[in-house]
C-alpha cells in the first residue's frame, strides 16, 4: 500500500486503511500507515499555522505602512488570525513558539509580498517583531468618547515559551 499517497489524499481514508490492516492482523503494515498518517496531519497543521501567520503578518505590515487606510476590518483580521493561531496551539500543543520562530522568516517574505501586491506601495517595516505581531494592540479611535474599536483579546498562547 502506498501510505504516503493515501495520507496526502485523505486522512480519513488512511485511518480506515490502518484500521483494516489491524483487523487483518498486519500490525507492521498498520504501524507504517499510522506513522505516515501522523506525519501528514502534522504537515497539515503546520500549513494551517503558516497560513494564519502570513495573514497576520501581512495585516500588521499594511497597518504600519498605511496608517491612513487603517480599518476595522484590518483590526479584526489581526485579531482573528491571532485567535486561529492560539486555537491551533491549543489543539496541537507541538505548535510552539519555537515552531513559529522557525517559520518566521519565510512567512515574513510571503506576507511582505502579499502586502506589496495589495498596497502597491513600499513596505514601511523591514520585518515585524514578535511584539508587533503577537502583542501590540491594533486599535482605531472610537467615536468622540475617546474609546477604541477593536474586538477584545486575551494573551496569546503563541507567546508561551517551550
Amino acid at each position: 500500500m502506498n501510505w504516503q499517497e493515501l495520507s496526502t489524499t485523505s486522512h480519513y481514508q488512511t485511518a480506515l486503511a490502518v484500521k483494516d490492516k489491524l483487523k487483518a492482523g498486519d500490525v507492521e503494515e498498520a504501524a507504517v500507515g499510522l506513522d505516515e498518517l501522523i506525519d501528514a496531519v502534522a504537515r497539515s497543521e503546520r500549513r494551517a499555522l503558516r497560513s494564519q501567520l502570513i495573514r497576520l503578518m501581512a495585516h500588521v505590515i499594511k497597518w504600519k505602512s498605511q496608517p491612513e487606510r487603517r480599518s476595522v476590518s484590518w483590526a479584526v483580521s489581526i485579531y482573528q488570525a491571532r485567535e486561529e493561531i492560539e486555537a491551533g496551539q491549543e489543539e496541537v500543543p507541538s505548535l510552539t513558539r519555537s515552531v513559529i520562530e522557525a517559520m518566521w522568516d519565510k512567512c515574513f517574505l510571503a506576507a511582505r509580498k502579499q502586502a506589496l501586491i495589495e498596497m502597491g506601495d513600499k513596505v514601511a517595516i523591514e520585518k515585524p517583531s514578535w511584539k508587533e505581531v503577537f502583542e501590540d494592540e491594533y486599535l482605531l479611535p472610537g467615536p468622540s468618547s475617546g474609546g477604541s474599536k477593536q474586538p477584545g483579546r486575551k494573551k496569546k498562547r503563541a507567546n508561551d515559551r517551550d
